[in-house]
């Protein structure tokens, strides 16, 4: 329970990373709140969980949109009174094997838009919300596609690899203000969504990693926990890979 007395908030909690996440932490102790653009996904996370609603809250909000953000933190404040950790999880791929010159606008503004300043949005509410707090750690997901490149999703790429920017550029700022902000970059996770996109495509997936499997969603949540506890009390503005091998290649 070394989370216990803690309060979290996970975006994109409702499905796949954001949900295992959200369930370790809670198991770990803390109070967390889930956040997704649909209200009914992360109820059901919340009532499996945590069935008397105690220490779970479920919030629908956008982090595409600034003022969505600003609410939840004040929410979460105002429910569990401080927020201690932040797991910044949301995000969207957008379409595989499209060059550059044939993304629509549309699409970019809209992978860029959630990825990328979807994390801005909402660590630009959590930061003040721990500052006032007097502490805090952030967990960013970028991805092992924002330390390489990848042809075919430069907005994906592109948005992870500036994910690893902010959480660099925000650690530096906060170094002496004991808040703590990290990345984490997954290779490919077995997540219900990627595992209902067929066989093939999941053995290709593997067969990328050098370790020959794809990594489990429990996997990632305990290198999240990790780098919220105060067993990484000295780790601010680094980024984890938890990859099979794919960025040593």
């Amino acid at each position: 329970m070394e989370f216990a007395g803690k309060v979290a908030l996970v975006t994109g909690a409702g499905a796949g990373n954001g949900e295992t996440i959200a369930e370790r932490l809670h198991a770990g102790g803390a109070s967390v709140v889930l956040l997704s653009r649909r209200l009914g996904t992360v109820q059901a996370v919340c009532e499996r969980i945590d069935p008397q609603g105690t220490r779970t809250m479920p919030l629908e909000a956008d982090v595409r949109e600034p003022e969505a953000m600003e609410r939840a933190v004040a929410e979460t404040v105002e429910r569990f009174g401080k927020l201690d950790m932040a797991v910044n999880n949301a995000g969207v791929t957008g379409p595989a094997g499209v060059s550059v010159a044939n993304i629509e606008v549309e699409t970019w503004q809209e992978v860029i838009e959630t990825d990328l300043s979807g994390i801005f949005y909402s660590m630009k509410y959590e930061i003040p919300a721990m500052l006032e707090n007097g502490a805090g750690a952030i967990v960013n997901l970028s991805s092992a596609n924002g330390l390489v490149g990848l042809a075919g999703m430069a907005a994906y790429t592109a948005a992870k690899h500036g994910i690893i920017g902010l959480t660099r550029s925000a650690a530096l700022e906060l170094a002496e203000s004991h808040v703590r902000v990290c990345a984490v970059a997954p290779g490919y996770v077995a997540t219900p969504r990627i595992l209902e996109s067929g066989q093939d495509v999941t053995e290709w997936m593997a067969s990328q990693h050098p370790m020959k499997r794809l990594a489990s969603r429990e996997e990632v949540a305990e290198l999240v926990a990790y780098l919220l506890s105060e067993r990484a009390a000295f780790m601010t503005g680094s980024v984890h890979s938890i990859d099979g091998g794919y960025t040593a290649q």
